[in-house]
């Protein structure tokens, strides 16, 4: 969970063709190429999450007992065995009966603060609350919502395991099973200064009824002023979750951003520990809503420019992708930066950035932006 520039300068080996690089990863120890010509590579990186996942004591890998009783919150479908957990940590099977420990209405695993606006989120480039667009139906002001609050939901568990993950600590969280709120509780936090309440970790989904029963709350409490509800997720939902959580965005001038980790199986398999699954039917879904509201875009994408693996194919295969559900959804492409075990490789290249910016526009994507360009520099 340190890194330091010797690591970044320093040739690491793939384990599968022999080739030599800066941008391979010793947490990944197979390159992109051989990732993208064989997803099966990918079980080479699944080492790395068993190892990291056990010291916090989570399930090493999506559990699949075919005798074990079946979660179905989440895209995962995790059949918990005897005795075992869900992927995320917050299930558990006990004598054959599914036990919730946090992840409802009741009980949700999370860390909670105000964020003043206009804030620095992804989506701060046409987000209401720092720009003023869909004013005065969901903006408070033309500019900046200035002398108001987003209320941050850091959520403490995930369905994915990234190797990268710059939020690492919703681990601890989701391990301890703490600290707790209920539904109840968290939307009184929503004074009437808080105009959005923004749901990510961790990642919202696996606590989804919990996120989704606030939000009904806090917007039954606000009236007719405005809040509105955002999520920042990896997109690992089940759609019937997922539609209602997009309908309290759109009705409310809320975002629902997803976090496109790659595009080729193995790439994101390597990265993440688990199967692109039904992610991108699940941006289709939302996509599909946004003519319901044409002032604020209810869909945002982004993508962390990991070197070495998250090239410019990635990207656009991703952005041709979202330019066929709509060419006007906003892309944000992210700089990368050291953490968690993914220490060895070096920030994100201004070349690789520039390069990245490039496919997207070329496969029809109109608002394109790069985020935390200040990492940028000529790394590779």
């Amino acid at each position: 969970m340190f890194y330091s520039r010797r690591a970044w300068v320093r040739e690491k080996e793939c384990r599968v063709c022999g080739r030599k690089s800066r941008v391979i990863s010793e947490s990944v120890g197979v390159c992109a190429e051989c990732l993208r010509d064989d997803p099966r590579n990918a079980e080479i990186a699944l080492e790395t999450h068993r190892e990291t996942r056990a010291k916090f004591s989570l399930p090493p890998e999506p559990p699949r007992d075919p005798k074990g009783v079946l979660c179905g919150l989440c895209a995962l479908d995790c059949r918990i065995p005897e005795g075992g957990k869900g992927f995320c940590g917050l299930v558990e099977n006990r004598e054959g009966r599914l036990v919730r420990l946090a992840g409802t209405p009741y009980r949700g695993v999370l860390e909670w603060y105000y964020d003043p606006l206009p804030t620095n989120c992804v989506a701060e480039w046409f987000c209401p609350g720092c720009t003023g667009l869909g004013y005065p139906k969901y903006a408070l002001s033309r500019g900046g919502e200035y002398g108001y609050q987003n209320l941050a939901v850091f959520y403490g568990a995930c369905n994915l395991d990234c190797l990268f993950c710059q939020n690492w600590h919703y681990r601890s969280l989701a391990a301890k099973v703490s600290p707790v709120m209920s539904a109840e509780e968290l939307a009184s936090k929503a004074h009437s200064r808080v105009t959005c309440i923004c749901f990510f970790g961790g990642d919202p989904s696996p606590q989804a009824p919990h996120a989704i029963a606030t939000s009904k709350i806090a917007l039954g409490r606000a009236g007719d002023r405005i809040l509105r509800i955002c999520w920042e997720s990896n997109g690992q939902w089940k759609a019937p979750l997922l539609r209602k959580a997009a309908e309290l965005s759109l009705r409310s001038g809320g975002i629902v951003k997803f976090d496109l980790k790659a595009w080729s199986p193995g790439i994101y398999k390597a990265l993440t520990g688990i199967d692109v699954g039904p992610l991108y039917e699940n941006v289709k879904l939302v996509a599909e809503m946004m003519d319901e509201r044409p002032e604020v875009p209810l869909v945002t994408a982004s993508t962390l420019l990991v070197p070495g693996y998250v090239d410019e194919e990635e990207v656009r295969m991703i952005a041709s992708f979202l330019a066929s559900l709509n060419p006007d959804i906003p892309y944000t492409l992210l700089a990368f930066h050291p953490d968690y075990v993914m220490y060895d490789l070096p920030p994100t290249s201004k070349k690789h950035a520039e390069a990245a910016v490039k496919a997207a526009r070329e496969e029809g994507l109109t608002n394109i932006s790069i985020g935390n360009a200040w990492l940028l520099s000529n790394y590779y």
